[in-house]
């Protein structure tokens, strides 16, 4: 049923002019904007969503999906992480969010069990080659992974959802 999944890809706070700041008016607007763009996603009749569950885009796309998902259960959430220990690095909020989102998953997915310097595309690639459709939020850099993820869904002739963060 691939044709009911979308995943989801986009730039860590880093990225973005804001930040970590996600207070700032532009992250709040850009957030509203994902979180329509995927309730147009389920009008549409998609079902299923896949996260690769990074800092940022993957994350406030998972949290749109959760909270539609309380008002519709036939929903799913499927997280798809490069590896065990993604969050080990990130503030302690940051890990709390991330393990309240996985607890709250249909399915949590690990491409790796351990870090190796292409479990990151390895993880990308997942999302793509089990999703009809990428909802990005790309700046249209040619460089990183967020472009390197578009192009592969391109390549396999998904549709490609861009959504440009400012």
């Amino acid at each position: 049923m691939i044709e009911r999944c979308c995943a989801f890809t986009g730039h860590r706070p880093r990225k973005f002019p804001w930040g970590y700041n996600e207070a700032d008016a532009r992250c709040v607007a850009l957030k509203q904007a994902l979180a329509a763009e995927i309730a147009k996603l389920v009008n549409a009749g998609v079902t299923d969503f896949f996260s690769g569950m990074a800092e940022g885009a993957d994350t406030w796309a998972a949290l749109a999906v959760l909270a539609l998902k309380k008002e519709n259960p036939a929903l799913k959430f499927h997280c798809v992480l490069p590896c065990e220990g993604q969050a080990d690095g990130w503030s302690a909020s940051a890990r709390e969010l991330y393990h309240s989102i996985l607890e709250q998953a249909d399915e949590v997915v690990y491409v790796n069990r351990v870090y190796s310097k292409n479990c990151m595309l390895e993880r990308n690639r997942y999302l793509i080659d089990h999703a009809a459709c990428l909802l990005a939020v790309y700046n249209g850099e040619w460089r990183g992974r967020t472009a390197m993820t578009v192009r592969y869904a391109r390549k396999l002739g998904r549709e490609v959802i861009i959504l440009k963060p400012i």
